[in-house]
């Protein structure tokens, strides 16, 4: 399909990209009762799914970013936005993010999409949905397209559709963005906690391949996905985790209506994270890629729901399909 005309425009202070991509962080305050159900994993681990239920016939999955979880701001927003839409939602907390840590060394990565096929195995037997869809943002956008395009046809035909935000479908050149000087605010504060959670995984595992000294050391995600991402999930190394995980050559065999949302000024992106070629020849890929946005942000307004443009496009998109 060709690329999308967009309708968000950014206007002054989010014509800011720092602006726009921290905002929803500090000043937005959506609240949701979940109600928690916990899936056992076929290795012995676990995942915590946070359901809000309005009796529909019709469930987004949302999947949550890099070191998100089910109350990141932007999953409280659309989980409200999608409710009041007559749709219920379930949202993933990925392997150690629940606020409790996962059994095994191994945890979550950017291409662990076994444990989506996990969660949609789940749902599909535990409760009478007619339509799924996928929802991802960031790194949980890009295990939602890397999904799509492993199933190709060989999909559920409950999932009518899926949606990605702001994805890094080039691991390659998103981390090589996010280690430059005008993304270190952003870089450290992930580090924080990616070095938090190995070094929980030291003392729980001891004898295990992790070092203290090399995960105290760390500053970017070359090092860390060379310490532990790589080597805790059965990869070579950082280049070898990024690109067997990276989604973008899996668009191509995707068979369900996706729509992908990119801003060009994402400063998380690279310029191969946008498939502007791919989706001109695509059947099924629509790409949006509006001239601001930041990453995981397209906010229009400072106070009020009618600044909640991302939430707004994600349901009117969804509605097309269901």
């Amino acid at each position: 399909m060709p690329v999308i005309n967009s309708t968000y425009k950014a206007s002054f202070p989010f014509n800011n990209v720092h602006f726009n991509t921290v905002f929803r962080t500090f000043f937005t305050h959506d609240k949701v009762q979940f109600s928690r159900e916990r899936i056992e994993l076929k290795d012995g681990d676990f995942l915590d799914l946070d359901f809000s239920e309005v009796n529909s016939k019709t469930i987004v999955i949302a999947l949550h970013g890099l070191e998100g979880s089910s109350e990141s701001k932007y999953i409280l927003a659309i989980t409200n936005i999608l409710n009041q839409n007559n749709v219920d939602t379930v949202a993933v907390n990925f392997r150690g993010c629940s606020g409790e840590d996962n059994r095994l060394l191994s945890s979550y990565h950017s291409g662990k999409t076994e444990d989506l096929e996990a969660v949609i195995q789940y749902i599909d037997k535990f409760r009478s949905y007619k339509n799924i869809i996928i929802l991802g943002y960031s790194l949980g956008g890009n295990v939602t397209l890397k999904f799509l395009g492993e199933k190709n046809t060989n999909i559920n035909s409950k999932i009518k559709c899926a949606i990605a935000i702001s994805v890094p479908c080039d691991l390659t050149g998103s981390s090589i963005e996010l280690a430059k000087t005008r993304n270190k605010i952003y870089m450290n504060r992930f580090m924080i906690t990616l070095k938090q959670k190995a070094l929980g995984k030291l003392n729980k595992f001891p004898n295990s391949f992790l070092d203290k000294d090399t995960i105290t050391k760390a500053k970017n995600f070359y090092d860390y996905d060379n310490l532990y991402t790589a080597p805790a999930h059965g990869f070579l190394n950082a280049e070898d985790y990024w690109i067997k995980n990276s989604s973008k050559p899996f668009l191509k065999d995707i068979k369900v209506p996706t729509l992908l949302i990119n801003a060009l000024d994402d400063t998380f992106l690279s310029k191969e994270c946008y498939p502007i070629e791919i989706a001109k020849k695509h059947k099924y890929l629509f790409l949006e890629t509006p001239k601001n946005g930041g990453h995981v942000g397209f906010n229009s307004k400072i106070i009020g729901k009618k600044g909640y443009w991302l939430e707004n496009r994600i349901a009117q998109f969804l509605k097309e399909y269901v």
